[in-house]
């Protein structure tokens, strides 16, 4: 068997950054693989494997080490996820929304008495959830149906949310409602709302075509009682707390999509070394050779655009067009390096046997979530215009 192909750093990587990256690409091929196909068959992510990641440090990168986190960068953040989804994209989406959405949020705009109530948990044992989507409120977010009434000195939430990532596994939710529906969007609240809550339950899980592991969820909101204390942000600030948080989680989604075009793109470069056709490798042909080279042309690219969006979030400098951009990108990259490397397994590629299938799978769920391909373009076509 041909030797796995060589990837050099595509930028420069600090010493700590090199290493923490290479330690994650080793766990990923140690304990994740073995449980690719089974928990693809079986629809949900090994437990054991989700107690791996608090343990490893993986589901608080950006917390204080005071919270019980590592407290390193976004960027490293970005490493954890791409090096994840060139092994399996669902397991590398649970560890990225905990990152790039929840804590994200809750390091922005909790009080500091909610950060250390929430992040030492988020850390160490707790699974967290988005829960801004609904039947109704896709790309036009703003329109989510859920209301926050004023009861007393606490609120009462009542709703249904949709296509929330995280949702069967999570013990506490960032849920977005409208408090003051006068004001439309600028009405709409963030509340940290745990699984316990009384009114609280867990709905249908989706059946997808891709990342079958990562829990796709309904959420069910019946009277459900939250405090003051519970708002995230201040009331009435969710709309921009969703904004501003999603603008992170695309780099995440950008990372999550430029590892699964590498794991694709290394399956394939060792599958044409070892398939034989008219009596040679097929690696030897041009043509093969030439397919080879564009995508690992374009995977090298939408690496550099999603590193370049990361590496603006750290230092402090606005990302919004570089965050839209590196999704779009990256993902459309996934679903066209993903197809090619199924036209090079050939008949093989269309099975279940070879990994590739589900790869190509996966990709599609790119252009779909934490916004649409058109959502994205319309992102930076204002931020172009506005410049």
């Amino acid at each position: 068997m041909a030797a796995p192909p060589n990837r050099p750093p595509l930028t420069a990587l600090s010493d700590d950054e090199s290493g923490f990256r290479d330690a994650v690409r080793d766990f990923a091929g140690s304990e994740v693989a073995p449980r690719v196909a089974r928990m693809d068959e079986a629809q949900r992510v090994d437990s054991d494997l989700i107690g791996m990641f608090f343990e490893f440090g993986l589901m608080g990168i950006e917390v204080p080490e005071r919270h019980g986190g590592i407290d390193s960068s976004f960027f490293t953040a970005t490493l954890v996820v791409e090096e994840l989804s060139r092994v399996d994209p669902s397991v590398a989406v649970v560890v990225d929304v905990q990152n790039t959405l929840v804590n994200n949020a809750i390091l922005k705009w909790a009080t500091e008495e909610q950060m250390a109530r929430y992040l030492p948990r988020l850390a160490s044992d707790t699974v967290g959830a988005y829960a801004l989507s609904e039947a109704g409120s896709g790309s036009d977010a703003f329109a989510l149906s859920t209301k926050a009434v004023r009861d007393g000195d606490g609120w009462v939430l009542n709703g249904r949310k949709l296509w929330i990532t995280n949702g069967a596994e999570a013990g506490l939710y960032i849920v977005f409602a409208n408090a003051l529906p006068e004001r439309g969007y600028k009405g709409i609240t963030a509340f940290v709302v745990e699984r316990s809550a009384p009114g609280f339950s867990v709905g249908k899980k989706e059946d997808k075509l891709g990342i079958r592991a990562s829990s796709t969820a309904e959420l069910i909101l019946d009277d459900v009682r939250v405090a003051d204390a519970d708002i995230l942000g201040e009331l009435g600030q969710g709309y921009k707390v969703a904004v501003e948080t999603l603008n992170e989680g695309r780099i995440g989604i950008g990372a999550q999509m430029v590892g699964l075009a590498q794991g694709a793109l290394d399956h394939t470069i060792r599958y044409v070394q070892q398939r034989e056709q008219f009596g040679r490798p097929v690696a030897e042909f041009q043509a093969v050779q030439f397919q080879l080279a564009e995508m690992a042309t374009q995977v090298a690219a939408a690496r550099l655009m999603v590193y370049n969006a990361a590496r603006s979030k750290d230092a402090g400098a606005r990302f919004v067009r570089e965050a839209a951009m590196a999704k779009i990108f990256a993902s459309r990259t996934a679903q066209t390096v993903s197809s090619g490397c199924i036209d090079l397994h050939g008949g093989y590629g269309f099975t279940r046997e070879y990994p590739v299938e589900k790869l190509y799978r996966d990709a599609k769920i790119g252009t779909i979530y934490e916004g649409t391909d058109n959502m994205q373009l319309q992102t930076i076509a204002k931020d172009l215009l506005r410049a």
